[in-house]
């Protein structure tokens, strides 16, 4: 099963406003306009893209820290995140969850999060209720390569293979645990892990999207067809850094070089998607440039509504975190 070439030009419309959106955060972080750090899913867009368009508006997923990919590749409303990144009260968490905690259940978005490896227990809840309702519905848990660390990874491996929850897990292997390459930190090869449950598991090109995509239809099929959870390692790379502001972190000190990131963006995922639309016919790289512009009219779109809006009221602090303990 491939793509259709509609299924294609939906991608590459997707990745870019997921990259034009990243991109401008980046910009505003930079000049020190936004209210918060900012993780951006930059070079990563072909596995948020590639999986999200294989599911329902119903199915379920849970993000990352590094979640804003997750919430647009999903459907997630433009302005309602730019709006919550700014703190405002148009955002999709009324402005109190900020970058780290994007999230939209009426479209299966059960939020990102900033606990490394939280959204592997909601995901597998999410993947019960589904089997005990038996609505076929399916839960996709995005972790990065560091989460896969983490002791809930195992108990959810364990639990959803015992009980055949409709459960995908999707690690984005970007080789980087914050400012820590995973090979120094993570023995063997994280795949493996899940194969010792018999889950079934594939590991792709991360920053081809056809081929993520390939795979997670075939993983989300097997999902949803009652079969139990599958796994999906797709190797990509984090071209910026753990957070736009790192260099405070690391006061001078560096994690890797700048030659290993420019040898990475020559596998950028955005533009081999471009390439092979072109070389197929699909669409010329003047139509290609047209949607580009067109999206870049809705992240403008996105950035003048978040700058227009009120700010986040802080009553809402007594009733969504301290509830009935107001003073």
């Amino acid at each position: 099963m491939n793509p259709t070439n509609e299924q294609l030009v939906s991608l590459f419309e997707r990745m870019t406003l997921i990259r034009l959106m990243e991109e401008r955060l980046r910009a505003d972080a930079g000049a020190g306009r936004l209210p918060g750090a900012v993780h951006l899913y930059i070079g990563q867009e072909a596995v948020a893209a590639g999986v999200c368009a294989n599911l329902d508006e119903t199915d379920w997923i849970t993000s990352t820290h590094r979640g804003h990919g997750h919430f647009l590749a999903k459907g997630g409303d433009p302005k309602a995140m730019m709006a919550e990144i700014w703190g405002k009260r148009t955002g999709i968490c009324k402005g109190m969850g900020g970058s780290m905690h994007v999230a939209d259940l009426s479209k299966g978005i059960l939020g990102a999060n900033g606990i490394v490896g939280g959204g592997f227990a909601i995901a597998t809840g999410a993947a019960l209720s589904a089997k005990l309702s038996g609505n076929r519905r399916v839960a996709v848990a995005f972790f990065g390569d560091g989460a896969a660390n983490q002791g809930v990874f195992m108990e959810c491996l364990n639990v959803s293979t015992l009980w055949q929850l409709p459960l995908v897990f999707v690690c984005e292997y970007n080789h980087f645990c914050e400012f820590t390459p995973t090979v120094t930190v993570t023995a063997g090869e994280i795949a493996d892990r899940a194969r010792a449950f018999k889950i079934p598991c594939e590991v792709v090109d991360g920053n081809d999207v056809v081929a993520v995509w390939k795979a997670a239809a075939q993983a989300i099929e097997w999902a949803r067809s009652g079969k139990g959870p599958a796994f999906i390692e797709a190797q990509t790379y984090r071209i910026q850094g753990h957070l736009e502001s790192e260099d405070l972190f690391l006061a001078g000190g560096k994690y890797r070089e700048k030659q290993e990131i420019e040898e990475w963006r020559k596998a950028d995922p955005i533009s081999r998607l471009a390439k092979l639309l072109v070389s197929m016919g699909v669409r010329t790289a003047v139509q290609l440039d047209d949607i580009s512009t067109k999206i870049a009219g809705i992240v403008e779109d996105a950035v003048r509504f978040a700058e227009a809006s009120e700010p986040a009221d802080p009553e809402l602090t007594f009733e969504v975190m301290f509830a009935g303990q107001k003073p």
